[in-house]
């Protein structure tokens, strides 16, 4: 028996399923099947193109949804049924990795909940506001009533894989062409659900001009359906308390927004009147504010003050826009102003600007160069930007200015040399005799600049014609090998230097000696003869939180006493709830996701798991061992776009599942010949210019102006020592 079932279901749409079915067949899997419930001719000849790949369940035009699902259901075979509408889509990959997770659920749990993508008939692969309650459930297993948030999530029955024993206890109450009454049914039915936070749908909404008009009975069906639903959990007091506020809000949101005829209007506001007023759980109050004064509205059945209350609220709404448009508008002429007499003023020689991470504080690459000046160039007086949460957090003496204070915007018109890792803003202005210096913050995997147009959710809120206005300030590119040469130069098309000196930050790796690595150690309470893994996993554009995307209690248990994990959650997530507050108060799970910098981590580690993140390209210059964790890389690939096949160019032993990372971490296959040389051919090329010195050519020549033919030549590979191993700096 296949372990999962995908069960495509409806009629060929706008001619959808075709592409769903072409995606299906590039990526057979052995342990599941694909069965297809065709609905007219159409969808019948377009899926029998596809065997045999596919299991061809006939059926005629005007079979309903529910219909459809059902007879899927009765050919699957598998475990667990996952039902796709013939009109949606499935990222490359996700099959194998809902398959994969639902092999390690325990019999108890009956739905397994999946984050989505959404697209329209304009845009495509836009994230969905899931992740953040996917995130905070985690990977373990729960039931509803102790975590009754999920009714929160979209209800899509695309988004939940159902246990196949499940599926025919319910199949009664599941078969419904209600979509969203199945898809929070499930969930109001089943003893347990289990989460996985990775998109493993999409949700392709088709252009309502394309489309049956929405009928009167089918406005009024909302407040039928969270009606029976509310039955459903009446005897369950804190998910019927949701259930209640999600029904409520729905019905609001849905008289707002929908263009109803007025009697329709009307007679659905009095339904949803009397469902809010009936069903309201004792004791239950109102929200305070505006919100407030909607429910009450609502539940009085007041239709007319209601509509007066809108156009009320619209009014006011507009007045307060008015006003802040007002105030921003004179605080930026203000802004200007002050600018302006600035950039008048001559370029001081002496005054260097620096930035990192949007601002974050004192770290990375431009760290390193400023270092490094204050002991080649002291008469050069650094001035960091940093935001006002993180000032109290610079080393001491550190000068420096908060953004959109009068001193930030004196020093940027006034510096003669201007170092980030990221752009300074827009309104920043390149006067002649100024030098911009971009660093950037990482060796490219994943696609940059204009190569991210083609991918709509790396895409998302880029602004590309700003973008290169930013870029052509640039004086200099700072490079640490020459794939990043090249890539750069074609992502930010543009008439910089390309200095390929490696990053700064990267120097530390060779300067660092055994007692450096001691110490560190020590402040991270890692004990002599114990190895240090550490798990440094990337975001990514499709998920809203971040959540480990290895059970990282399991891999612990399995790693034994004397491996501690450090974990570093990506700078994204940066004051976002820790998904290891639990876990980590084993001693053996270390959250790091604060600590910095992130060279000390790379130094206290034995060897590094990560996915796609760059700092695998750091790393790679300490020659220890590298292991890949890559179970959603087709989706990854897919939808942020990289530049080079990571799975054939590892610079190490790479896990899809963690039962292969298990494997890998507790053999020797970690640290074996096969993963040195492996390690070798990556360091070569992407160590290619960090050999300890990059700060000082970079000082040396931005900052005084010394010839390229005067700097420190870069050390071949071969020719380098990296620091000392945790093994050498710390034996037992």
């Amino acid at each position: 028996m296949p372990e999962l079932s995908v069960i495509v279901h409806g009629p060929n749409t706008q001619d959808h399923l075709t592409g769903l079915l072409d995606s299906l067949a590039a990526h057979p899997l052995p342990d599941t099947e694909i069965v297809v419930a065709a609905v007219g001719d159409w969808a019948r000849r377009t899926a029998q193109r596809h065997s045999p790949h596919v299991q061809v369940v006939p059926l005629p035009d005007g079979t309903s949804d529910a219909a459809a699902r059902a007879a899927g259901a009765a050919r699957a075979t598998g475990h667990w049924l996952h039902f796709v509408r013939a009109k949606d889509g499935l990222p490359p990959g996700s099959p194998r990795t809902v398959a994969e997770r639902v092999a390690d659920l325990p019999g108890t749990v009956d739905v397994l909940l999946l984050d989505h993508l959404r697209s329209t008939w304009h845009s495509s692969g836009l994230p969905s506001a899931d992740g953040p309650l996917l995130a905070r459930a985690g990977r373990t297993d729960v039931a509803l009533d102790d975590s009754a948030y999920l009714l929160r999530l979209t209800p899509l029955l695309g988004t939940r894989v159902l246990r196949a024993g499940f599926w025919r206890a319910h199949e009664e109450a599941l078969t419904t062409d209600d979509e969203p009454h199945a898809a929070l049914a499930a969930l109001l039915l089943a003893d347990r659900v289990a989460c996985l936070p990775h998109v493993a749908h999409e949700d392709r909404r088709l252009r309502p001009a394309s489309l049956p008009p929405v009928t009167a009975e089918q406005r009024y069906a909302l407040v039928d359906r969270y009606e029976s639903l509310l039955d459903l959990a009446r005897e369950r007091p804190a998910v019927y308390t949701v259930l209640y506020e999600i029904m409520v809000r729905d019905c609001l949101r849905t008289f707002a927004r929908s263009d109803m005829p007025d009697q329709v209007a009307k007679e659905f506001f009095h339904r949803a009147s009397v469902a809010a007023l009936r069903r309201r759980p004792e004791g239950h109050r109102r929200p305070a504010g505006l919100e407030g004064i909607r429910r009450s509205l609502l539940e009085e059945g007041a239709y007319t003050k209601y509509r007066a209350f809108q156009k009320a609220n619209r009014t006011r709404r507009t007045v307060r826009s008015t006003v802040r448009t007002g105030r921003h508008r004179l605080a930026t002429q203000v802004r200007d102003l002050q600018y302006r007499k600035a950039l008048h003023r001559p370029v001081d020689p002496h005054l260097a600007v620096f930035a990192a991470y949007w601002n974050r504080g004192v770290a990375c690459n431009p760290a390193a160069i400023a270092a490094k000046l204050a002991e080649l160039a002291p008469h050069l007086h650094p001035v960091w930007v940093v935001t006002g949460r993180n000032a109290a957090l610079l080393p001491p003496g550190t000068d420096h200015v908060v953004p959109g204070t009068r001193r930030y915007w004196e020093v940027l018109a006034t510096a003669k040399y201007l170092v980030n890792n990221v752009n300074f803003p827009n309104a920043v202005v390149k006067r002649p005799d100024a030098v911009h210096l971009q660093t950037h913050h990482g060796t490219p995997l994943k696609r940059m600049g204009l190569d991210q147009m083609p991918y709509p959710a790396a895409a998302r809120g880029l602004d590309f014609a700003a973008l290169l206005e930013r870029v052509d300030k640039w004086d200099y590119s700072l490079s640490a090998n020459s794939h990043t040469t090249r890539m750069w130069e074609r992502a930010y098309p543009s008439r910089f230097v390309s200095l390929d000196y490696g990053y700064p930050r990267n120097d530390v790796y060779y300067t660092a000696g055994a007692d450096d690595i001691r110490a560190i150690r020590e402040r991270l309470g890692i004990a002599p003869g114990r190895r240090a893994v550490l798990y440094a996993p990337t975001h990514r554009d499709y998920e809203a939180g971040w959540t480990p995307r290895v059970d990282l209690g399991a891999l612990a248990d399995r790693l034994g006493e004397d491996t501690v994990l450090l974990v570093r959650g990506h700078y994204f997530y940066e004051g976002a709830a820790s998904p290891l507050t639990g876990p980590r108060r084993s001693g053996r799970i270390v959250d790091v996701s604060s600590y910095d910098p992130v060279e000390e981590l790379c130094l206290a580690a034995d060897a590094l798991v990560t996915d796609y993140s760059s700092i695998m390209f750091d790393y790679a210059n300490l020659d220890r061992p590298l292991i890949i964790h890559a179970d959603d890389w087709e989706t990854y690939r897919t939808t942020r776009g990289v530049y080079f096949d990571l799975m054939a160019e590892a610079p190490g032993p790479v896990a899809r599942t963690q039962e292969e990372l298990t494997e890998i971490l507790t053999t020797d296959a970690w640290h074996d010949e096969s993963a040195a040389k492996t390690r070798a051919v990556f360091r070569r090329r992407f160590c290619e210019y960090d050999d300890g010195r990059a700060a000082e050519r970079v000082v040396r020549r931005v900052f005084l102006g010394q010839d390229e033919a005067t700097l420190p030549p870069v050390l071949p590979v071969e020719q380098r020592t990296p620091a000392p191993s945790p093994e050498e700096a710390c034996p037992s």
